[in-house]
């Protein structure tokens, strides 16, 4: 992403992003949030304080429990934070507009074929529809779906689903996109050429990212900057920038790399650390 000369320009991983500029960052302040109420009530995360600049990829990594799922969904505005302040690009998070979502499971239209699905998430994002066949096609082509789109959804592979959520995803312009586990459910040859995809595509499009996930591995590969969430109640265990670099290396390189194991190790040491400590 280049900038003009009068709008100075900070780097945030590899992404150039106008200093100052809002959009996509996210602020937690004093986060908390509980279920339940009296003696029933359970604290899911917190308190927890983050500032997420904007352009940044950032992994929440932590045991199965600790509250990642609940922080996307304070960021993406699906329910309120019990206490505490949660901004996204400078305002409340409001569903389906300051952000994109894409889940574990890719949830898709099966009456639709993968391009309709795809229109559908462009006319919600108020693309006018003179423009929606070269958009659609344009976002096929970023997750490596060309010539898919008058395919119907049950004759793809699972991995190309989820592609197509992410094509969804990205269909609204939003600076933000959250993914809770995508890659879960996958088989390792699929999921490890996602990573590669979404790594590529994230780099290019200059979006904040936050990523779910309970793998050191895929922490590693994916993120700028890396959260190690505690057992719950969630809270910051530890938080690192990644010395990997986002261009220049093949995906080979990089995982062969030691930067790339010695960061894999101090996440995984960190998650083990972190679910086993007492409160």
């Amino acid at each position: 992403m280049s900038s003009n000369s009068s709008s100075p320009v900070v780097e945030t991983g590899s992404v150039a992003t106008p200093s100052g500029d809002p959009r996509g960052s996210i602020t937690l302040r004093d986060v908390t949030q509980t279920y339940g109420s009296g003696a029933d009530a359970v604290t899911a995360v917190g308190p927890v304080d983050l500032e997420v600049p904007a352009g940044e990829f950032l992994v929440l990594v932590g045991a199965s429990g600790c509250g990642k799922s609940t922080l996307l969904r304070l960021i993406a505005g699906f329910e309120p934070a019990t206490s505490g302040q949660v901004e996204v690009s400078g305002g409340v998070p409001v569903p389906g507009v300051t952000s994109g979502v894409v889940f574990q499971q890719p949830r898709l239209f099966p009456w639709r074929t993968v391009g309709g699905n795809v229109d559908l998430a462009l006319r919600y994002a108020r693309i006018p529809k003179a423009e929606r066949a070269t958009r659609r096609d344009e976002l096929l082509h970023r997750v490596g779906l060309d010539d898919t789109a008058d395919r119907r959804i049950w004759e793809i592979s699972g991995g190309q689903q989820q592609r197509v959520a992410i094509a969804r995803a990205l269909a609204a312009e939003t600076s933000l996109l959250l993914l809770d586990e995508p890659f879960a459910a996958l088989d390792a040859l699929t999921r490890e050429r996602l990573q590669e995809d979404l790594r590529a595509v994230s780099t290019d499009s200059g979006r904040t990212n936050v990523f779910v996930t309970h793998s050191a591995d895929e922490a590693a590969f994916l993120g700028t900057r890396i959260v190690v969430l505690s057992r719950r109640p969630g809270r910051v265990a530890l938080d690192l920038t990644s010395p990997l670099p986002r261009t220049g290396a093949t995906p080979d390189e990089l995982r062969g790399s030691p930067e790339y194991a010695a960061l894999r190790a101090e996440v995984s040491a960190a998650v083990k650390e972190a679910a086993a400590a007492e409160r």
